[in-house]
């Protein structure tokens, strides 16, 4: 049997939402013996981290750096709680890797839902300046031995296509190390890892893989490690189509986490493979979310266009889930984009209070046949 033939969710989380103190009672309920304190965030909560394994290969992961960025925390879960019912992958696995894997290391934007931590700086920017307590705590457990990899685990937004057609459902990326982007060893042996994933996942979810940009960024996270020697992945979870809890994300967010590190193993810091990575296309923003299209304002002249319109995810006081809630983004000819709902407007009514849709607020109108 395959992980994918065996995939199951980790129940105690069903919503794209974790909060943080039910991920701290579960890992303590359920993880004891695997876990240890290793900080405290801004507000004090407590940082994570899980440690598996017995392998040579050491391994550091990490999960919602960014707050708001959940999915990474449920493959792991996943991934934990599949191989729970596959005794042999799981020996196999972990008696050639040790992984150290950090739950949530912004537990008070995860709490808040938010991409930057209380103090309101974005982690993964933070490399050099170090103004947050949080990256302090990651850059001190990469210092305390040498890892063979590092696997830096994010989200991106439902605007990525890797066609302009098909949702960029996983993308990833070896960052790179300088702005030259040239392709070194430790690139290469992330490309490899990379390029076995996609060989398993492109049959499963064809057409849905991307490769994110590799501009060189400075004060970032990943550009640093692979800089400093450590080869480090980039992982992105993104949309799927009619998916916006992204149930289905989660669950090839954990196969691609179980084949990467059954790469890691196999490979063995060869780079065999590498060039397929290549092959990869370049993620492309081409989506909304929704795009009302030929819309009548309601005007002294005639007046016909396209209304644009993106979710917010915001958590919501007294909701167990993120809300959604549509905010206008463009007007106008938006031809250049399509939209992952497209609602034609030909001969129905626009009602709003106000004539013209206000860019960058949330959606106030409604289309009557």
């Amino acid at each position: 049997m395959t992980f994918e033939q065996i995939y199951q969710q980790n129940t105690n989380f069903p919503n794209r939402y974790i909060a943080p103190e039910k991920l701290f009672y579960y890992l303590q309920t359920n993880l004891s013996s695997y876990i240890m304190e290793i900080g405290k965030s801004y507000l004090e909560k407590p940082i994570y981290q899980l440690t598996i394994g017995n392998g040579d290969i050491s391994v550091l992961a990490w999960s919602q750096m960014h707050g708001n960025e959940s999915n990474a925390t449920h493959a792991m879960l996943d991934l934990l709680t599949t191989l729970d019912k596959a005794p042999e992958l799981k020996d196999t696995l972990f008696e050639a890797v040790k992984l150290d894997f950090i739950f949530m290391l912004n537990p008070d934007g995860s709490e808040k839902w938010t991409r930057m931590n209380a103090s309101d700086i974005d982690l993964n920017r933070d490399f050099h300046n170090e103004a947050s307590k949080e990256i302090k705590v990651l850059k001190e457990v990469a210092s305390k031995k040498k890892y063979n990899y590092a696997l830096n685990l994010h989200e991106q937004r439902t605007i990525f296509t890797t066609d302009g057609i098909h949702p960029s459902t996983l993308s990833f990326l070896a960052p790179s190390e300088n702005v030259e982007r040239a392709i070194t060893e430790n690139r290469k042996k992330c490309m490899a890892v990379i390029a076995n994933v996609y060989n398993h996942l492109k049959e499963m979810i064809p057409n849905q893989i991307g490769r994110y940009s590799d501009e060189f960024y400075p004060a970032s996270t990943g550009d640093n490690f692979i800089k400093a020697g450590m080869p480090t992945i980039l992982f992105e979870g993104g949309h799927f189509i009619n998916d916006y809890t992204r149930k289905e994300t989660r669950k090839y967010y954990a196969v691609a986490l179980y084949y990467a590190l059954k790469a890691i193993v196999e490979l063995n810091s060869s780079i065999e493979g590498w060039e397929t990575y290549l092959e990869i296309p370049e993620n492309k923003e081409t989506h909304y979310d929704i795009i009302y299209r030929n819309v009548k304002l309601n005007t002294d002249h005639e007046c016909v266009l396209d209304i644009a319109v993106q979710y917010h995810e915001i958590k919501e006081d007294g909701k167990d889930d993120i809300s959604f809630i549509p905010f206008v983004m463009e007007v106008g000819d938006v031809k250049k984009r399509k939209g992952w709902l497209e609602i034609d407007c030909t001969g129905k009514k626009f009602v709003s209070p106000t004539k013209y849709p206000k860019l960058d607020t949330e959606v106030n109108f409604i289309i009557e046949d």
